[in-house]
């Protein structure tokens, strides 16, 4: 009998450590539990029902970045993205446009049909980006931030107040050097008739009014003002109105021909982030974290929960 409860006790002291030695997956903590249970949904516009955050942030990074930017490029512009959503519809209570007025959104066939043969690999690179980025947002003295981001830039990003008007902490001017380096384009050169520009603007311009013109550009290099007989706008609103890529532009008329010769450097608006910037901070080295701290001055990285109240409004 002593025999018998000898070897029972060698067996139990085998196999209890086996038992206690679980996978991770299986010692998750009721917190995680309640986590995964609280997903939260993005409302796209065009769209028959909600989708998950994730998977909204995957339609957004394959519609607004190239798939062939650094991982780390991808990465800052998830973040970026999934903040702008988040901060935009307040957490997923409201919709959020699917084109330009907010940030552009394509769905899975649109990315089959956009890539083609190289769907798959473009889809893996994207996925992975997203997932190692999963939940993170960019805040500013702990509140999520509007994300703004743009192309290309000038060498130097805008700030909000020359943009919009509202001075915006973390939405400074910061040096964004290397963009001609991984660029396609930088310097966009466009010419346009004197009928077509008076058209645009709703003016009557004439050979005098290009000789007086003056452009008043601000500490970015960027036409915050234009002026000249009987007229003034600010380069935003010519940018607009003339379809131009940048608020950094020069004019040039020709009076032979009677053409207006238009040259911009950058592409965008030049608030926040510039893609072909991220572009090459990474391959200089630089991880999305650094990134985004460059672009968005004083902020950090946040993990974003929904609050548990809201986890029972989720579809």
């Amino acid at each position: 009998m002593d025999k018998l409860l000898a070897v029972l006790f060698i067996i139990l002291l085998f196999f209890i450590p086996v038992l206690l030695k679980q996978p991770p997956e299986v010692l998750k903590t009721l917190e995680d539990k309640k986590e995964e249970s609280c997903p939260v949904y993005i409302t796209v516009a065009g769209m028959d029902k909600p989708i998950l955050l994730e998977e909204y942030v995957v339609g957004v990074v394959s519609a607004e970045m190239p798939a062939t930017f650094h991982s780390e490029a991808l990465k800052a512009q998830a973040i970026a993205a999934r903040t702008y959503a988040l901060r935009t519809t307040d957490g997923g209570k409201k919709e959020i446009a699917a084109d330009v007025s907010a940030q552009v959104f394509y769905n899975k066939s649109k990315r089959k049909e956009r890539w083609g043969k190289e769907f798959k690999k473009n889809e893996k690179k994207i996925q992975n980006a997203v997932q190692a980025t999963a939940g993170d947002v960019v805040v500013y003295n702990d509140e999520m931030i509007t994300a703004m981001f743009f192309s290309t830039s000038n060498g130097k990003t805008e700030t909000a107040e020359n943009y919009s008007g509202n001075d915006i902490s973390y939405l400074e001017t910061v040096d964004s050097p290397g963009e001609k380096e991984v660029a396609p384009k930088v310097e966009r050169k466009t010419e346009m008739t004197l009928a077509k520009w008076n058209k645009a603007l709703g003016t009557n311009w004439n050979a005098d009014m290009f000789r007086s013109l003056k452009l008043i550009r601000n500490q970015t290099g960027r036409v915050q003002k234009a002026e000249t007989k009987g007229f003034e706008s600010t380069g935003r609103e010519m940018r607009e109105l003339l379809g131009l890529a940048s608020t950094d532009f020069n004019i040039a008329f020709d009076l032979t021909n009677n053409i207006v010769h238009v040259t911009t450097t950058g592409y965008g608006h030049g608030v926040g982030m510039s893609q072909y910037g991220a572009e090459a901070y990474a391959k200089k080295g630089w991880k999305a974290e650094k990134i985004l701290s460059h672009y968005y001055s004083g902020t950090a990285l946040k993990k974003f929960k929904l609050p548990e109240t809201e986890c029972l409004k989720s579809p």
